[in-house]
């Protein structure tokens, strides 16, 4: 019987892969959400297996509560419901289970909050101080330079820079094609001073790939020193490093350039679903959050310059 429950999820897994075509940092998080949803069930039922069909509506509960307890924050604990409706939609599908128990619970409500960004003296002063460091024409130097006015340029989350290959990238056309969450594609445009800063980066990354050799990766656009596809850890040190030097006590991190990029739209009187299709967000109200952060920042320059604010 353990077996056989552990097979259901390893095959709902497979499902969300294969035939879904979810992203593998998806995949994993459902994978960790539905194992902790087990380890819970089997101490709470007090049985060393799980039935899927005998978990109920205050089983549901109870596990939620047990996550708030835990101290996982609101938006992980709807991620981990999300995995399981998703799970039993699965089973339902499979005739395995009658009722799907997660869909008689709500999800916790999310609180809203701005997101991090640069203001666009910030930006200008960050991008400027990396062309400047960039004139040593170290490989690096010349790398981050070209991250950062891509990021700034494209509003691209981390995993989608990362993913970019070389093939992705149209300088001719001033366009990149970019891979987001679900695997959907989207092609996303490419500013000038972004342009000019890649097409130095390639004939840096030209010169390194002659001296690593076969050793490199062609495929990929950004490379670490060494020539390997650029790793997320090494990605985050970079950018985040350049965000301390403009914003020191933000605690920014690189998506931080993402919502800059919105932001900045939204300032300038970009329409709201233009943004949407460049973000890449399946729905408006992601996008939505933006709006917020430009009247925020309206407030704020109201309660700055008017007399009577």
């Amino acid at each position: 019987m353990v077996r056989a429950v552990e097979d259901h999820v390893a095959e709902f897994l497979r499902h969300l892969e294969k035939e879904r075509d979810v992203s593998p940092h998806t995949v994993s998080a459902y994978g960790r959400d539905l194992a902790g949803f087990q380890a819970f069930l089997t101490q709470h039922l007090g049985t060393e297996t799980v039935a899927w069909e005998k978990v109920d509506r205050l089983a549901m509960r109870a596990w939620l509560a047990h996550l708030a307890r835990r101290g996982l924050s609101k938006r992980s604990s709807a991620r981990a419901l999300s995995a399981v409706r998703s799970f039993y939609r699965f089973l339902h599908r499979a005739d395995l289970v009658e009722t799907n128990p997660a869909r008689a619970v709500g999800a916790p409500k999310l609180e809203k909050y701005l997101p991090g960004h640069l203001d666009v003296k910030q930006t200008h002063t960050m991008l400027q101080a990396a062309e400047t460091r960039a004139q040593s024409g170290r490989f690096t130097d010349v790398r981050d330079r070209a991250i950062l006015e891509l990021f700034y340029t494209a509003g691209l989350r981390r995993a989608e820079l990362l993913g970019i290959n070389r093939s992705d990238l149209d300088l001719l056309g001033g366009l990149v094609k970019v891979r987001g969450k679900g695997r959907k594609e989207r092609i996303v445009p490419v500013g000038g001073p972004a342009q000019r800063a890649l097409r130095e980066y390639e004939r840096a990354r030209e010169s390194l790939m002659a001296q690593v050799g076969l050793g490199g990766d062609r495929t990929a656009l950004f490379l670490s020193s060494r020539g390997k596809r650029l790793s997320p850890k090494a990605l985050h040190t970079a950018v985040v490093a350049r965000l301390r030097e403009v914003d020191e006590g933000a605690g920014l991190s690189a998506h931080a350039l993402r919502h800059t990029f919105a932001t900045h739209l939204l300032d300038q009187g970009a329409d709201l679903r233009a943004v949407q299709e460049l973000l890449g967000h399946a729905s408006i109200s992601s996008t939505q959050i933006y709006t917020h952060t430009s009247v925020e920042r309206l407030k704020h320059v109201h309660r700055a310059s008017h007399p009577r604010a």
